[in-house]
């Protein structure tokens, strides 16, 4: 989550790493990591004048990619620079002719993010594999799948409300119209099997299948506008969480057809049986609510057919970042320096989420002391 345009306090990013397991955070003056699970921070890098606009780690290794901004940034802003922290110092750098909006990276790619172009790299050499021009992207709306077995990209299309999805190991390019207004944010899961989209109405959540980019499930955050901020599916893609401005966190269960993608793409490579089919009925108790009137689909208007999230977490800020943590809970990072933890009730469906952390990123001097 980018903050420095509109920074109220010293961060000015603040985002999960691959597997949620860490938070990095750009600060005016350098940049810090935090462990999410006990939530501690881990390292703290302060430069004299030294304003980091975007820190993307790479899973838990010393290797990170900087961005600077702020009033006196570090870095110049159109300028990668690939951070190694045991050297301390940059042992690599890209620049562009313009602002740098997001950077991606998994072990094999580094993705830099401008307002109307993705670049793509080797990351062994940095050297150029692949851009993509897109429809203006002010807000850096990039995905990638981290894990090398399977090498997707996601980012907006040449038009308004489409995605494209980049399968680079199948050499295949697909066009997703996922919403008649412009993209708000999007998802992928862990293996780069299912994508999740939202629009700037923020009302609905879509999630599709990358290989075929069939629509699988229709998911209502709301029936009022709503800025979405991040949407994160769970590791075993049972889950998926939405955070936007009205301060609730939405909890949604992703349907078993959409998970079947997952699993069989785990299994492909596993010796076959020969089995009697399993059919496993989900019951309806342990779905996501719907409307009364559900059984009228397609005579009412599709906001009755709806599915609801399954359970809510409110929290008092209003912008935040989400992921999923063990055990059935959540954590939320918030512009204004918070991290909380919650979990929910998997058998409960509509229930509220339970706090059971509390954290602050973002303390005052006499804090900082203690």
């Amino acid at each position: 989550m980018n903050l420095h345009n509109e920074a109220t306090n010293e961060l000015l990013f603040v985002g999960f790493n691959q597997d949620y397991g860490c938070i990095a955070c750009g600060t005016d003056k350098g940049f810090r990591i935090y462990n999410c699970d006990p939530f501690k921070e881990t390292h703290r890098k302060d430069f004299q004048k030294g304003g980091i606009a975007c820190v993307e780690m790479l899973f838990r290794c010393n290797i990170l990619a900087l961005v600077g901004g702020g009033a006196y940034p570090r870095f110049p802003p159109y300028k990668v620079m690939i951070w190694d922290d045991h050297q301390n110092r940059c042992i690599g750098e890209l620049s562009f002719r313009s602002d740098v909006k997001a950077v991606k990276l998994r072990r094999d790619r580094v993705v830099v993010v401008l307002e109307h172009k993705i670049y793509v790299y080797n990351f062994a050499d940095l050297k150029l594999v692949d851009h993509i021009e897109t429809i203006k992207n002010p807000a850096g709306l990039c995905a990638l799948c981290p894990y090398a077995s399977n090498t997707v990209l996601v980012c907006p299309g040449l038009q308004k409300g489409h995605v494209r999805v980049e399968l680079y190991d199948m050499k295949k390019t697909t066009i997703i119209p996922a919403h008649e207004t412009s993209l708000a944010c999007f998802a992928l899961n862990h293996d780069g099997t299912r994508l999740a989209t939202a629009s700037e109405k923020g009302t609905l959540i879509r999630t599709y299948d990358t290989a075929t980019g069939n629509l699988l499930q229709e998911l209502r955050r709301g029936a009022d506008r709503a800025e979405i901020y991040s949407i994160c599916f769970s590791p075993n893609t049972q889950w998926l969480a939405v955070s936007s401005n009205h301060g609730t966190i939405h909890i949604f269960k992703l349907n078993e057809k959409g998970k079947a993608i997952q699993q069989d793409s785990k299994a492909k490579d596993a010796p076959q049986k020969e089995e009697a089919p399993n059919l496993k009925v989900e019951d309806p108790s342990k779905a996501n609510p719907k409307s009364s009137f559900s059984f009228m689909k397609g005579i009412l208007p599709k906001y009755f057919s709806s599915e609801w999230s399954y359970a809510q977490c409110k929290i008092p800020d209003s912008r935040t970042i989400v992921a999923f943590g063990p055990s059935n809970s959540i954590i939320a990072v918030s512009a204004d320096g918070n991290f909380y933890k919650a979990t929910f009730d998997p058998e409960k469906p509509g229930s509220e989420c339970k706090f059971v952390a509390r954290n602050k990123i973002v303390k005052k001097p006499e804090e900082e002391e203690s």
